[in-house]
C-alpha cells in the first residue's frame, strides 16, 4: 500500500468519523426536543412498586403514601422536587406505622433506585419519554398533568389502593 493510498483511506475514514458524529448529534438532538408535553403517558400506579404496600394484617397500610409518591414521580419535576416527594413518603410512612426504620428504608430504596436516569417504570418522571430529567414543568405540561390525573380518577374513583386491596368475595368452596 502507498502512502497516498493510506492518506486518502485515512481522509475517507475521518470524513465518515464526521459524518457520523453528525448524525448521531442530529438523533440525540432530535430526542431531547421530541420530550414534550404530549409525551406525557396516562398514570399508571404499582403502589410501592418494589416493595410491599403494607403488612400481612394491613395489606395497603401504607398503599396511599406511595400513590402520592408515584404520582410525583410520574409527573416529573426538578431533582429539589424529588428530593421532596421522597421525604414526603418517608413521613408518610412514619406517620402511618410509627416504624422509623421502615420509613428510612423506603426512603433509601427510593433515593437510590428512583433516579431518573435508570430505564425503569418507577424511576424520577415516569410518565415522560425516558431522558427528560430533572427538567422543571412548564404551564402547558402542569395543565397536561393534572388533565391525565383527572381522568385517572374518574376512571378509578375507588383510587388504587381500594382497587388493589379490597377484600375478596370468600370462597363458596371453603379454601383458603
Amino acid at each position: 500500500m502507498t502512502r497516498a493510498s493510506l492518506k486518502r483511506r485515512g481522509e475517507l475514514y475521518h470524513r465518515g468519523l464526521c459524518m457520523l458524529s453528525a448524525v448521531l448529534a442530529v438523533a440525540c438532538f432530535s430526542a431531547c426536543a421530541s420530550a414534550a408535553a404530549s409525551d406525557l403517558a396516562d398514570f399508571t400506579s404499582d403502589g410501592c412498586s418494589l416493595f410491599p404496600d403494607g403488612t400481612v394484617g394491613d395489606r395497603a397500610k401504607w398503599c396511599q403514601c406511595c400513590l402520592q409518591h408515584d404520582i410525583a414521580y410520574w409527573r416529573g419535576g426538578t431533582e429539589a422536587e424529588r428530593k421532596d416527594a421522597d421525604r414526603t413518603l418517608r413521613q408518610c410512612v412514619l406517620e402511618r406505622t410509627g416504624d422509623k426504620a421502615l420509613a428510612e428504608t423506603m426512603y433509601l430504596g427510593v433515593r437510590a433506585g428512583g433516579h431518573p436516569a435508570f430505564p425503569t417504570w418507577y424511576r424520577w418522571a415516569y410518565g415522560w419519554t425516558y431522558g427528560r430529567g430533572y427538567e422543571p414543568l412548564a404551564d402547558d405540561e402542569r395543565k397536561q398533568v393534572q388533565s391525565k390525573l383527572d381522568a385517572y380518577v374518574k376512571k378509578h374513583p375507588e383510587g388504587y389502593c381500594s382497587e388493589r386491596h379490597r377484600a375478596a368475595p370468600p370462597d363458596r368452596k371453603g379454601a383458603f
